[in-house]
């Protein structure tokens, strides 16, 4: 090979190492700026400052719109389930006044749904920031016990009014209160708090966790959002699971808010051993049957109408209606 060939060939060789060189720079441009554009999509969306008031008030809206509905519609179901829990052996329960103490009880409803999702909503989504993807369990988990004790303080003398007046021992809510803290104290009120919240903090917490974490799965399967539908059917079961497993918690804080002055329990451990005493275990289990139904279809209605009012918020933020005029 001579000296011209030689220049050439290496001229050539040149030539194809800069544009394989070349083509390669921009296949590795062309890899960088596709998880570029992916991650900047996400960080952009975890950039926007987290609005507390906006989250809170918009969480407020949709959990008492939400709360109300379920417990306006189901009413009925927990009266006859309350019923069964508190009677004792095997007596029979009345099936009339079926919505008795229901305008008492949702001037609490309102205001504990509205609290429970105001405080779990800003809680959960600051939590996801703070704990790694595969903890989100753990975040949703958290944030349904925080939102079960700020609501609480609402919840629980409206549950006992409403369970002293569906055992028919009160013909009205303002009858109920005035004789309640005349009897026993304002603490009476309050009359198995312990109970409800050793139900109510698991109940919470788990059935929000099971809820957010089949959407999530849902959502990644599916790779849209979700439809109304198909968080109703979610919400069904999340509730209806969650309802079974803490029936026995249910069973005790019943018999306690219901025991009035008599004081036939002197507490959560003399309570389950009294009623296994006395009635045997299978009594932990009174009322499963409406108690599964009930807030299964609750969870259906409580968590579809949940996410049509956030969706509808949403859509009707005075940042939007701007940005739609421009």
């Amino acid at each position: 090979m001579g000296p011209f060939a030689l220049a050439l060939d290496t001229k050539n060789s040149f030539a194809a190492s800069s544009s394989a060189t070349d083509a390669s720079g921009r296949k590795m441009d062309n890899l960088q700026m596709v998880p570029k554009k992916f991650f900047a999509s996400i960080n952009n969306e975890e950039e926007k400052p987290f609005d507390f008031l906006r989250i809170l008030f918009e969480g407020v809206i949709a959990g008492g719109t939400a709360g109300v509905v379920v417990e306006t519609a189901l009413y009925p179901i927990d009266t006859i389930k309350t019923r069964l829990q508190a009677t004792r052996g095997g007596g029979q329960i009345a099936l009339k006044g079926l919505y008795s103490g229901l305008l008492g009880n949702l001037a609490g409803v309102l205001p504990a749904s509205a609290i429970f999702v105001g405080v779990y909503e800003p809680a959960k989504q600051k939590l996801l920031k703070m704990f790694p993807e595969n903890l989100s369990a753990v975040a949703h988990l958290t944030a349904g016990a925080l939102g079960g004790i700020a609501a609480s303080f609402v919840r629980v003398p409206t549950e006992v009014i409403k369970q002293r007046m569906q055992t028919r021992q009160f013909a009205s809510a303002p009858d109920a209160v005035r004789l309640i803290v005349s009897k026993e104290g304002f603490k009476g009120l309050y009359a198995g708090y312990g109970s409800f919240l050793l139900r109510d903090l698991p109940f919470d917490a788990i059935q929000f966790c099971i809820y957010e974490q089949l959407r999530i799965g849902y959502k990644l399967a599916a790779k849209r959002e979700l439809n109304d539908p198909e968080n109703a059917v979610i919400g069904a079961f999340a509730g209806a699971l969650t309802g079974a497993i803490t029936t026995p918690l249910d069973v005790i804080k019943t018999r306690l808010m219901t025991q009035g002055s008599a004081n036939q329990y002197k507490g959560i451990v003399d309570c389950v051993k009294t009623i296994v005493a006395e009635e045997g275990p299978p009594a932990l289990l009174k009322g499963i049957g409406p108690r599964v139904l009930w807030i299964g279809i609750g969870g259906s209605i409580f968590f579809g109408v949940l996410e049509r009012t956030k969706r509808y918020l949403a859509q009707n933020r005075p940042d939007n209606a701007t940005s739609k005029k421009d």
